[in-house]
């Protein structure tokens, strides 16, 4: 479990291909901090620590992660978001994040705002319900919806998580990983189960 406040920005300095399998060598400096088999959210989508050396680490993406993220696209180079799992006694500075990615949308546009940012999404539309205000993971930092509707939502940014994440690297046709917020889902669920029982 996670709070989508990211930690470091970590910087992708290997990917090796094995079978279907991906293996991904992040530097970073919380890297030499982490343990084999410790789950870490890599820009929102949890993997396993398999290897750990001085300031790398590495994790291992598997074909059903690869399909459903954007993991598939990442180059050496590439900067992602990191943040290790919540302890029991943490605050939940952001919202409880499962990084288990639902979908992948698309960067249509950045607006500029003297001081802030605006991003706007496009992405696949679905039956989970978004809302005003709500929350929404993306890349694995939590953030609050504005102007949420069935296939686009947009997220203000403020100057330190546009530092401090991967957001500064972004451009119109980015793509990123989404994961809707748990409680939606949960609540998206019981309604239809809900519908499907009075309608039979």
């Amino acid at each position: 479990m996670f709070t989508g406040i990211i930690e470091k920005v970590g910087i992708i300095k290997k990917i090796e291909k094995e079978g279907t399998n991906l293996h991904f060598t992040i530097q970073s400096s919380i890297s030499n901090e982490l343990k084999i088999d410790q789950s870490i959210a890599h820009n929102g989508v949890c993997l396993t620590v398999v290897q750990q050396e001085k300031d790398t680490h590495t994790v291992t993406a598997i074909q059903e992660t690869l399909d459903r993220t954007s993991l598939g696209q990442w180059t050496e180079g590439s900067k992602v978001n990191l943040e290790r799992c919540m302890t029991a006694n943490a605050r939940v500075d952001g919202h409880f994040v499962q990084g288990h990615v639902d979908q992948i949308a698309t960067c249509s546009k950045i607006e500029e705002l003297n001081g802030s940012w605006y991003f706007h999404f496009n992405y696949k539309p679905t039956d989970q319900v978004i809302v005003e205000k709500g929350s929404i993971t993306v890349d694995g930092t939590s953030l609050t919806l504005v102007n949420a509707a069935a296939d686009h939502f947009s997220v203000a940014i403020i100057p330190y998580t546009y530092e401090n994440t991967v957001f500064h690297t972004y451009q119109a046709g980015t793509i990123v990983n989404i994961e809707f917020d748990m409680i939606g889902k949960y609540i998206t669920r019981l309604f239809e189960k809900y519908r499907t029982t009075i309608l039979q």
